[in-house]
Order: structure tokens, then C-alpha cells, then sequence
């Protein structure tokens, strides 16, 4: 699906499935659990599903002539710190704009995990106080508009890389990733479970499993606390991907996302969201963060236990990553 389209290099190759026995067995043992760790996906910098999107957006990025990467999200960015990696890797420059997305007070929430990593990697870091929101940030803009002033040629990528024309291509290649592994494991999934906010990462998704009808069976767990606008921009990737490569017509049916998990507000943890981190970490030593894979972990624990998928599924947890932002919620794990 993807074979006319240049990737450039950046992740080890497929990620592992790893079975979740322990987790699945504590949740009654009627539905068989798998993970999918993109978390583990590359060495740059900790990896994470935005990698996949960036493979494709690459060499776009170097055939433009570009020498800056500009790119946005909030102060605990799993993005950024991904396009950070990248530009190091590539040997170009990079300019982050991180906005006050989450109303979290912890003494060292702007100095450690992932904008650690990206200071660290050389990139230019910009705190902005604005707040939470996928849409195009006029702050990005201008950061765009101050790179070019100063004498730079600057490509955009947009939060999460979601609303750039190749940012949901990545994640059909995940589809037909599974769809090969499905074959040597000698199953298919039931359902895939994966976090939604900015939408690329789903919308891929969908139209990857398209090709063979499971794309209802992607469950989104909405992180953004905003689904309406979530779920629409869900959409409007999935269609622009699947017309892009030639893919089957994806309709508004076909994004199905869960906005039972997102509260209080984008990027805080509720309690239940605390004891999902804790409960995944103590049985299956696999950790999650507080605003990504907490949530949609919690999303899957308590759609087990409801009863959403019928005895005898196999449910696949696609872990993206983001584990670093862990470190802005210290105080919240100091007895862990």
C-alpha cells in the first residue's frame, strides 16, 4: 500500500507483539491481551509512534532544501522530543514551540523527560502560555516566520505531525505490519486498542485495517478531552490518507472512539487513569505515562471488565510510547 511513497529510516523494523498474561489473567482471563511496543521502536531517543509518521515526512523535509525542522506541542511533548531526535539524526536544526497544554503544577514539570531530551539534543526550545489545542497555533506560525527572517529555510510539522500529508502514512504501515505478524503468529486480531488525540495515529490505522474490514475494530481511548474535534480530525486524515494511496472510502462510521477516559482535561491523570499505570507496571513490568497510554490503558482494563469484547477475543494494545513524561508527574509517583 505504501511501496510508492519514500520512507527514510528511522525505526529498528517491526515492533515486538509481547503477550500480556498476567494482566489478562487478573482481568478474568476471558479475553487474551497483547501489546504492540512501538515504544521500543528505535534508538533515537526513546522512540515512540511518532517516528513511523516522521519516516515518511523525511525526505519531503530534505528535498525541500529545508535546514530546520519547526515543530509544536506541549511542555511534556512526546512529538517534539521525536522531531528533535530527527533533526539531530538528519543533521539539521530544530525549533520546538512548547505551549502550557496541561494545567500541571510540578516543580520540575518544564525541566525534565522529554524537554529534557530535546534541549539536550541541541534543539531550540520556545515556552509559550497558551493553552491546549490540535488545531493549527498561530505560536507555530510565527516560529516558522521567525526561522525564515533570520536567514533559515524552515519545514513545518504540525503537532503530532497529524494534519501533514504523509502524517497518517506511518501508521498503515502498522496495519500491514500486524497483518504479517498476524500470519506467523497464526491469528488474527479481534480489536486494536490505541490513544487518540491529534488523529494521524488512529486515522492510519483505519485505513491500514480498511483493507481487509477491520477498521470498526479499531477502538480509539480519546485522550484530548475534546473528541468532537478529535474525532473530526480523525476523519478528515483517514480520508485524505486512504484517497492519497489509493485506499478503500473511509466513512465517519468508521472512526469509533471512546471519550470515557480523558477527564479531568487533556494531559492530567484522574486516579483511575494512576491505578491503569500502576496496575500494567506491577504485572507485566510494561509502563505507561499519564496523559497518552495511561488513559488508553485504563480505557481497555475497564472495557474488559464491561465486557466490550466477548470471551475468547485477542486484543491488541498498541503501546506509542511516551514514557519520559512520567518524569513531569514525580510528586504524583513519589511512593510510586
Amino acid at each position: 500500500m505504501l511501496s510508492k511513497f519514500e520512507r527514510y529510516p528511522l525505526t529498528f523494523g517491526p515492533t515486538p507483539i509481547e503477550k500480556l498474561p498476567r494482566l489478562s489473567a487478573h482481568l478474568g482471563g476471558q479475553v487474551e491481551l497483547f501489546a504492540k511496543r512501538e515504544d521500543c521502536n528505535s534508538g533515537l531517543a526513546f522512540g515512540g509512534n511518532k517516528l513511523r509518521k516522521l519516516e515518511y515526512i523525511v525526505p519531503d523535509a530534505i528535498a525541500s532544501g529545508a535546514d530546520t525542522l519547526v515543530s509544536i506541542g506541549g511542555v511534556q511533548s512526546n512529538h517534539t522530543r521525536m522531531v528533535a531526535a530527527t533533526a539531530a539524526k538528519i543533521g539539521m536544526k530544530c525549533r520546538l514551540v512548547q505551549e502550557s497544554w496541561v494545567p500541571h503544577e510540578d516543580a520540575v514539570y518544564d525541566r525534565v523527560g522529554n524537554i529534557l531530551l530535546s534541549r539536550v539534543m541541541g534543539a531550540d526550545v520556545q515556552l509559550v502560555d497558551e493553552g491546549f489545542d490540535i488545531g493549527i497555533r498561530a505560536s507555530w506560525e510565527n516560529a516558522l516566520a521567525d526561522v525564515k527572517a533570520k536567514g533559515g529555510k524552515p519545514y513545518p510539522i504540525p503537532a503530532g505531525a497529524s494534519v501533514h500529508k504523509f502524517g497518517g502514512l506511518g501508521y498503515v504501515g502498522f496495519a500491514e505490519e500486524v497483518r504479517a505478524q498476524e500470519a506467523q503468529l497464526g491469528f488474527q486480531f479481534d480489536y486494536i486498542v490505541v490513544c487518540t488525540v491529534t488523529g494521524s495515529t488512529h486515522a492510519g490505522m483505519v485505513v491500514g485495517f480498511a483493507k481487509d474490514g477491520r477498521q470498526r475494530n479499531v477502538i480509539g481511548i480519546d485522550a484530548s478531552f475534546t473528541p468532537a474535534q478529535t474525532k473530526a480530525q480523525v476523519l478528515d486524515i483517514a480520508q485524505k490518507t486512504s484517497a492519497l494511496i489509493g485506499g478503500k472510502d473511509i466513512v465517519a462510521d468508521d472512526i469509533v472512539l471512546n471519550e470515557d477516559y480523558a477527564y479531568p482535561v487533556y494531559g492530567v491523570p484522574s486516579k483511575e487513569t494512576i491505578e491503569a499505570i500502576r496496575l500494567s507496571a506491577r504485572l507485566e513490568g510494561m509502563m505507561t505515562d499519564p496523559v497518552y497510554e495511561g488513559k488508553s490503558m485504563q480505557g481497555m482494563i475497564d472495557l474488559v471488565k464491561k465486557g466490550l469484547f466477548p470471551a475468547g477475543s485477542k486484543v491488541l494494545y498498541a503501546h506509542l510510547g511516551g514514557v519520559p513524561a512520567i518524569n513531569g508527574y514525580s510528586y504524583t509517583f513519589r511512593n510510586g
